[in-house]
């Protein structure tokens, strides 16, 4: 497998010029499923195997555990922003020193059940949202003016794509 395969195991995330309800609904129960399918992948390693990058020059398990809720959260927030500011200006973050700190080198089933909070209560959002909310945009200082029926895809494929990494790993182990 080449290092663009192992990174990402699921491609890229291409976002559609438009999402129907049917994509929206389906990416909605991906993100409200990933914590129970997170936990199943995550809870029968050892502390050895959580600290085992997923691929050379990676993150470990363990910061792939961590990072899924740090990033979500800063999603929900965003999704407020944009739900109740007209097209905000958010705020990114820098992922890769948040993965260095000492909270994303603890144990894992503080942010597995971060994560399980979270996406009861950012489920119970996006299930609510109708169609001129889901047009309401945010503004990313990277990525621009951003859709909220989009941005639901682009964090159902995040939460899939550093599952399928710790899948993967754990296939080519053979844990």
């Amino acid at each position: 497998m080449s290092l663009r395969e192992l990174q990402y195991p699921i491609g890229e995330y291409e976002p559609p010029s438009r999402a129907t309800r049917e994509q929206i609904d389906g990416w909605i129960t991906r993100i409200e499923t990933l914590p129970s399918r997170f936990r199943a992948a995550v809870e029968p390693l050892s502390e050895p195997q959580l600290d085992t990058p997923y691929r050379p020059g990676g993150w470990t398990v363990r910061q792939l555990v961590h990072h899924v809720p740090d990033s979500h959260l800063n999603s929900y927030i965003r999704f407020k922003w944009a739900l109740t500011e007209e097209r905000p200006a958010i705020k990114a973050y820098h992922e890769d020193r948040w993965a260095e700190l000492a909270d994303s080198q603890g144990p894992v089933a503080t942010s597995l059940d971060l994560l399980t909070a979270l996406h009861r209560r950012w489920v119970s959002l996006l299930r609510s949202l109708d169609g001129p909310q889901l047009e309401r945009e945010l503004v990313h200082p990277d990525l621009g003016p951003q859709r909220l029926d989009i941005y639901i895809g682009l964090y159902a494929w995040h939460g899939d794509h550093h599952l399928v990494h710790v899948e993967n790993l754990v296939a080519r182990e053979g844990w």
